[in-house]
């Protein structure tokens, strides 16, 4: 107990010592501002005593006392940005105390434990973190404590909702305890001075970049950018070091509560990462893709962590788990809360509006695979027809018009002639008439070589304008800039904040729409079926088996132009290539 106690008081004494620093490098730059106006007054309370006068002297006068009114004047407008700047606020979903009271008072009983002021509030992230964000800002607004136990000051508490679902109870007790003991340091004056100053230079560091302002307006900013730059290379090394010892300390104060549990709990932490993680790019991903967004991913994460432990034996102990207590039953209404904290993850991840509308509407698990899946398929089987035929690709003698996976193989196999050029007449090969415009020349797709150059490159064009047309109108609602509104869950930061993955390269779109054909033609001709796995996402079931064999098959007549292993799987499958297929 002893050696929690030392190592706590060095982590407190470590950040109280790094804060003063922090605040040293304010002090410089309010004393490097006052010089010039110190001179001056040393310079004309001289020349009316007489002390200092004539020639030179009254020259020095008349130039340092304007040079020192403009340095104050100026000085006076960056302190006034950097004072009223906006720090930016995480998006969160908020949770009230009536929506929580078990978890408020989880929550307030360690924090009485552990002798800290408690979270003046509770948030919710949909990513596996937690941490605490000081709200405090005048920019923010004047805050309201929800309880008359919790601090006016203190921060709010930021909870990764996935851990909700999956932890119990006990582990999610354990995980938080070290986090609410952060908020022992951030009371000390020293250190939340020390805050509220970085977090002011960071903002207003960003001000030139934000939309919407005028060029004297962004040209002021980015004066005053330049100058908060500055003071924060001089003061960064000193906060990063004031946050570890913060840190420190509120770990070693946390090891009275629950440690041994702690341990266990970590192993969770990584675990519900892992499975989070593949929900998000394998199963929701698809989903934002085509407008829809599941609206319960918090509880899809425990079916998606139940498989990945099932099949690589993660999760030890986990049936004996499930009879605990799941820390979701804290919460009064876990599906709304869930519902909110997946239209959140859809915004940060990947963009989508902030609000339900007719391109963007929620969707049920039991659903997914029809309204999905089935979708996803015969959207880009379509963009894969649409492209050949805006291409003036026409299939050979023996091959079936119409959108057939024939055609398709036929074209990539290197069957079908290249696209004829204009007529003797100037005109252009016959296109659809409810397709686009005729693509225009485009160059080989990296990555893919043959006759799937230009189909590929095509697809990702076609691809690039939904997405760009998907980006214009999903334009975050409006906030104002001034001081005294109430923070925006949602953030003025341009969306996605953090994209799941890079682009798909145009070898990686042409695999995918090939992959949707072949789904189709098994579903039209030999009654397979669309499903989903929590894990991979979209699937094929045949037989009502999945088969994930499909994709080296599909491979191999993209890369390499060899149709002959999927023909095969075709054979073995039962389906029939030459038979058109339902498109949307």
């Amino acid at each position: 107990m002893s050696g929690t106690v030392v190592g706590e008081e060095a982590g407190a004494l470590t950040a109280r010592s790094r804060a003063l620093a922090v605040l040293r490098v304010r002090s410089r730059a309010l004393a490097l501002v006052l010089l010039p106006a110190a001179v001056a007054v040393v310079l004309l309370v001289g020349g009316a005593t007489g002390r200092i006068g004539g020639g030179s002297w009254d020259v020095a006068r008349w130039v340092v006392a304007p040079a020192a009114v403009v340095v104050l004047l100026v000085a006076a407008l960056v302190a006034v940005v950097i004072a009223r700047a906006r720090p930016a606020v995480s998006p969160t979903v908020p949770l009230a105390p009536a929506a929580a009271p078990d978890l408020y008072r989880l929550v307030e009983d360690l924090a009485e434990r552990m002798d800290v002021p408690a979270p003046s509030a509770i948030a919710l992230t949909p990513d596996c973190d937690s941490w605490l964000e000081d709200r405090t800002h005048r920019a923010h607004g004047p805050r309201r404590s929800p309880r008359p136990t919790t601090g006016e000051g203190a921060p709010v508490l930021v909870i990764g909702s996935p851990f909700l679902w999956w932890m119990r109870v006990a582990e999610l007790r354990a995980v938080l305890a070290p986090v609410v003991a952060g908020t022992g340091p951030s009371a000390h004056p020293d250190i939340a001075a020390a805050r509220r100053f970085v977090r002011g230079l960071d903002a207003a560091a960003g001000l030139a970049s934000r939309a919407g302002i005028g060029p004297v307006r962004r040209l002021a900013c980015g004066a005053v950018g330049r100058v908060a730059r500055v003071l924060l290379r001089s003061c960064r090394g000193h906060a990063a070091e004031m946050e570890r010892g913060v840190a420190a300390a509120a770990s070693e104060r946390a090891q009275a509560v629950d440690y041994g549990l702690r341990i266990v709990a970590q192993e969770q932490v990584g675990l519900a990462y892992a499975g989070w993680d593949r929900l998000l790019t394998r199963v929701a991903l698809p989903a934002w893709r085509m407008g829809r967004w599941p609206s319960r991913l918090d509880a899809g994460v425990v079916s998606a962590l139940t498989e990945l432990s099932r099949r690589d034996r993660l999760a030890e102990g986990f049936a004996s788990r499930l009879g605990e207590r799941p820390a979701c039953d804290l919460l009064e209404e876990p599906g709304v809360v869930d519902e909110a904290a997946s239209l959140l993850a859809a915004r940060l991840f990947h963009g989508g509006p902030a609000e339900i509308g007719p391109d963007w509407s929620p969707v049920d698990w039991q659903q997914y695979p029809e309204e999905v899946v089935d979708r996803k398929w015969r959207t880009e089987a379509a963009r894969l027809h649409r492209v050949l035929d805006a291409l003036g690709v026409r299939p050979s003698a023996g091959v079936p018009a119409g959108p057939t996976l024939a055609r398709v193989m036929e074209h990539l196999a290197g069957g079908s002639g290249a696209a004829p050029g204009p007529a003797e007449d100037g005109s252009s090969p016959e296109s659809p008439t409810d397709g686009p415009a005729q693509v225009p020349p485009v160059p080989e797709a990296p990555g893919t070589d043959g006759p799937g150059a230009a189909l590929a490159a095509g697809i990702s064009a076609d691809v690039a304008r939904e997405e760009a047309a998907r980006e214009r109108s999903a334009t975050p609602p409006g906030t104002a800039d001034r001081a005294g509104d109430e923070p925006d869950p949602w953030g003025t930061d341009p969306l996605p904040l953090v994209p799941l993955q890079p682009p798909r390269t145009a070898r990686e779109l042409l695999a995918d729409h090939v992959t949707a054909m072949v789904c189709c033609a098994a579903v039209d001709t030999a009654g397979a079926t669309p499903g989903m796995d929590w894990l991979d996402g979209p699937a094929l079931l045949i037989n009502g088996e999945r088969r994930g064999d499909l994709g080296a098959r599909v491979l191999s007549l993209v890369e390499d132009g060899d149709p002959g292993p999927l023909r095969a799987w075709l054979a073995t499958a039962g389906i029939r290539p030459e038979k058109p297929v339902r498109l949307v």
